[in-house]
């Protein structure tokens, strides 16, 4: 009964999103302060999704409740080639290419480093805190994929520990105005990444 459960609720959420993608929650590397960390990880996502055969795009939303901001995206890369597209979503994202610091800052402390690939970060147009992305706000960034390299290679990647593609995000804005720096963990469960995801992304798409 439980299974039968959880199968109808993952599928009303995939009826809500239709082209979903695999949904990545992030771990925080930095320990500045352990309730901004916490919180952070519980509604800071990433949704990787194919775009034809030749790019895959990278969603990232902030569900809120608690005050942060995504100001700072970064890839350690084994399969991608750069990027192409940046789409800020709404009025209250404004990004472009090439982050500052250039590197994720606290990278250095995990093993292997976490080394952005050149040219692979954005980040937010000053002033950097109201111009990421907040609660309720997304940001997507279109990559396109190496020469035969696939959708599924990247999520191969993703997927592998150690030194393959990684993801980091600093993030700024916390209540009591500290930051937090995260790397993307191993896939979400469906039913806990589309309960937390869905209603977001549907209204992304409808805009």
């Amino acid at each position: 009964m439980l299974k039968l459960c959880l199968t109808a609720i993952v599928g009303c959420a995939i009826g809500l999103n239709a082209s979903a993608g695999v949904v990545y929650s992030f771990g925080n590397i930095t320990g500045n302060d352990v309730n901004d960390a916490a919180n952070g990880e519980s509604q800071l996502f990433v949704e990787v999704d194919a775009v034809g055969l030749t790019q895959v795009s990278f969603t990232f939303t902030n569900t809120g409740p608690h005050a942060m901001s995504i100001t700072d995206v970064y890839f350690d890369d084994g399969t991608l080639l750069g990027i192409a597209t940046i789409i800020n979503g709404g009025s209250g994202v404004s990004f472009a290419t090439g982050a500052a610091p250039p590197n994720l800052p606290g990278g250095n402390t995990l093993s292997p480093a976490f080394v952005t690939t050149a040219g692979f970060s954005a980040d937010s147009n000053p002033p950097a805190q109201p111009n990421g992305v907040n609660p309720g706000e997304w940001l997507t960034v279109v990559f396109n994929l190496l020469p035969g390299v696939t959708y599924a290679d990247t999520i191969n990647a993703l997927n592998t520990t150690g030194d393959h593609l990684r993801i980091g995000i600093h993030v700024q804005g916390f209540a009591g105005g500290g930051s937090e720096s995260f790397v993307n963990n191993v896939p979400v469960p469906g039913s806990l990444a589309l309960a937390g995801v869905a209603g977001l992304l549907a209204s992304r798409r409808r805009r």
